[in-house]
């Protein structure tokens, strides 16, 4: 379905796990879902402005920006990302993401909020740290898995029908009001 209708771009049918550079954490179709790998854009989240951290009113400052292969978050902290992949989800859809066991092992958590029936853009994806020391986070690289689940008739009310504040996002979206 997502190869035929463009739901999933660029698309990697099958399951990948090497590059030129050798082993990688997969990324592409898997038994039932599909997994997505960060971009190498990141804001990693910082106390250096000592601010509230405010989903009304969230400080932009808050963060310090990132174009890197790696994300080195700092202990007990997070940082955002989005996917590589961009997502035009069916109304007749809804899809959950879980992270990644690789990284879930190492004390980083994937979190990402439903994907709602007729979202479309780039997943924003938080990683946090749950550890003492610093962890690392590879781009290009799998790092969480969509789980997609069809109803049994269309929704009522999509996300688009909404006018939702997250449709189209296309880099690392900060919360919004």
């Amino acid at each position: 379905m997502a190869e035929q209708t463009g739901m999933i771009e660029p698309f990697q049918a099958g399951q990948i796990r090497e590059s030129a550079q050798g082993r990688i954490i997969s990324y592409g179709t898997s038994s039932y879902g599909y997994d997505v790998r960060c971009s190498s854009e990141f804001k990693i989240f910082t106390n250096i402005n000592s601010t509230i951290v405010d989903p009304k009113d969230f400080d932009e400052a808050s963060f310090v920006d990132v174009k890197s292969d790696v994300c080195i978050i700092p202990p007990n902290s997070f940082a955002l990302a989005r996917t590589v992949e961009f997502f035009r989800i069916p109304r007749d859809v809804l899809v959950i993401c879980l992270g990644k066991s690789t990284y879930a092992r190492c004390g980083i958590i994937v979190n990402v909020t439903p994907l709602e029936p007729e979202w479309e853009g780039h997943v924003t994806l938080e990683f946090s740290n749950t550890t003492p020391l610093p962890a690392k986070i590879y781009a290009n690289e799998g790092v969480a898995q969509m789980l997609f689940f069809g109803g049994d008739e269309i929704c009522e009310t999509s996300y688009k029908d909404r006018g939702g504040k997250y449709q189209g996002q296309t880099g690392v979206t900060l919360p919004k009001a």
